[in-house]
């Protein structure tokens, strides 16, 4: 699944108004690292990767900053393993999750199933969770060649 969103400074800021949060250095960043890297990475990936470039960053603000976005719909808390919250940009088209179980490496993966149609009159869905797991292509390239 391909899928591409600005990240511009424009663009977010005009994202993080529209969703009624006040903007900051921290929050941009964090967002921008979400959007940008598309590993779906956890809150103290997003702090090491960050902490270099703005050293006055916490892992605090980092947390602050991701619940704040993910209260206000920017962005979405994925739980694919146990215990391990991990972010997904939420304004894209609906898509599940797949996680290799050698390399650790989360993709996402096109849906097609719409839940809605499905469902019995005044029932809402708010989210849905899919996630697969098994062997991404390199690995099983690699499994193949040994």
């Amino acid at each position: 699944m391909t899928y591409t969103q600005p990240s511009t400074p424009n663009y977010l800021l005009d994202l993080l108004h529209k969703s009624g949060v006040r903007p900051s250095v921290h929050r941009l960043a964090v967002l921008r690292y979400v959007i940008d890297k598309k590993t779906h990475p956890t809150a103290d990936e997003i702090f090491s990767s960050l902490a270099a470039e703005f050293p006055s960053l916490s892992r605090a603000t980092v947390y602050n900053s991701l619940h704040k976005l993910a209260d206000s719909s920017i962005l979405r808390e994925v739980e694919i393993e146990n215990g391990t919250t991990r972010y997904d940009f939420a304004q894209q088209p609906p898509h599940g999750h797949f996680k290799c179980r050698r390399c650790g490496k989360i993709y996402d993966m096109p849906m097609s199933y719409r839940a809605d149609e499905a469902l019995p009159d005044g029932f809402r869905i708010d989210s849905i969770d899919v996630y697969a797991k098994g062997c991404c292509s390199d690995c099983c390239d690699n499994i193949k060649t040994k």
